[in-house]
């Protein structure tokens, strides 16, 4: 078996990392706790990143840069059935590759938002906020709805682990849309 790339090792880590920070939080996600988690020790996950706020740095950018272009091809799309489905694809997708990404930012959407845990995630909140034209103080049936949605993508993926068929991707969408409520003919 051929040896890790640091960037492959690096990935696994921010993955790794993501999926702890969504569970626990960043405050009680130690060093130690991800180390362990990915099979490195500490000062072998600290050659990596030199402190937990560089991992957590990391962790928030790159999920955010990925969950931009995971849902780019909604944003060019009028709101509706229509682009909450392009969304969709493109959140599954994610969580296909990163199921710790779609984890946090399922986390993002449940945690209270004047909390200090979720300042850093604030940019990962406002992506999904702008996709799903949600405005929590007039329409709150839609962000159930789309926290539902997104909710029902990240308890599928993290519950399939590694036994996803290779269909997977369809069904999770189709979860997800039904969760927002649209008809079921909008392609």
């Amino acid at each position: 078996m051929p040896r890790q790339t640091r960037q492959q090792i690096d990935e696994e880590i921010i993955d790794c990392a993501a999926m702890l920070f969504a569970r626990h939080g960043f405050a009680e996600t130690s060093i130690q706790r991800v180390a362990d988690a990915v099979g490195y020790s500490k000062s072998g996950l600290l050659r990596h990143f030199p402190s937990k706020e560089a991992l957590q740095d990391e962790v928030v950018g790159r999920c955010l840069a990925e969950l931009r272009d995971a849902l780019g091809e909604a944003a060019g799309r009028a709101p509706g059935p229509g682009r909450d489905r392009a969304a969709l694809t493109g959140l599954t997708h994610l969580a296909l590759r990163r199921p710790g990404f779609i984890a946090l930012l399922l986390s993002t959407l449940l945690r209270d938002p004047a909390g200090g845990e979720s300042v850093p995630l604030q940019p990962v909140a406002e992506v999904i906020i702008e996709t799903f034209g949600l405005d929590p103080d007039t329409d709150l049936g839609r962000v159930v709805r789309v926290a539902g949605a997104i909710g029902a993508l990240a308890v599928a993926r993290t519950a399939l682990g590694e036994h996803l068929p290779a269909d997977a991707a369809g069904h999770l969408i189709d979860v997800g849309y039904d969760a927002l409520g649209h008809p079921p003919s909008v392609p």
